[in-house]
């Protein structure tokens, strides 16, 4: 999960706080209660994450408590990805 972290951190610095790799924010902060990304700041991390993980999102799954936090995505990515390859 760490690895997921990681990147979707670095994504949420390169997109919303321009590279600025002095953004302080914990990986926990809500994006939401922190004003660090808005509902159209959610739907480029849910493309971002549908591309980088090749997984597929379901309407019901655009929930704050999948995708409010950079650990609560990767907390999501990684379910997403165990029932992906229970299935295949």
């Amino acid at each position: 999960m760490q690895c997921v972290e990681q990147e979707v951190r670095q994504f949420v610095i390169d997109n919303f706080f321009f590279g600025d790799g002095d953004a302080e924010f914990s990986n926990g902060d809500s994006f939401m209660e922190k004003g660090l990304v808005d509902s159209l700041g959610v739907l480029n991390l849910v493309a971002f994450v549908c591309g980088k993980y090749d997984i597929s999102i379901e309407d019901g799954e655009l929930v704050p408590e999948n995708w409010d936090s950079v650990r609560r995505i990767a907390m999501f990515v990684e379910r997403k990805q165990s029932v992906k390859a229970a299935v295949q």
